[in-house]
């Protein structure tokens, strides 16, 4: 049981991660180039610095249990919808549902405090 708790959180990891690159995709997709690239730098950079005042383990303003988990959540299906409209439907849809349950497996493994 403990290597599948500590494999899912390394699972919440990598959804952070591909939260970073999902973004970028989404700016990356834009026209004129250079929207695209100022977006594809831009949101990412935004999603890791409110990640890391909110949502990061040792961060002093880490946000509360409850209003934290709905952030984190919202940010996973933030990343999904940005896949999608990015035109990886099937990519968007399968991170969704990766994040769903990954995050009750959390609740149920009581590693929300992580």
């Amino acid at each position: 049981m403990a290597g599948l708790k500590a494999a899912n959180l390394g699972l919440k990891f990598l959804l952070e991660l591909v939260a970073i690159a999902a973004f970028a995709y989404w700016g990356a997709s834009h026209s004129p180039v250079i929207l695209a690239v100022i977006l594809a730098i831009a949101i990412p950079a935004a999603f890791v610095a409110a990640w890391g005042i909110w949502a990061a383990p040792r961060s002093p303003r880490r946000l509360r249990r409850r209003p934290r988990v709905a952030f984190e959540l919202g940010c996973f299906e933030l990343a999904a919808v940005a896949l999608i409209a990015a035109g990886a439907t099937l990519a968007g849809i399968a991170y969704a549902v990766v994040a769903a349950v990954n995050a009750a497996l959390l609740a149920a493994f009581g590693q929300l405090e992580a």
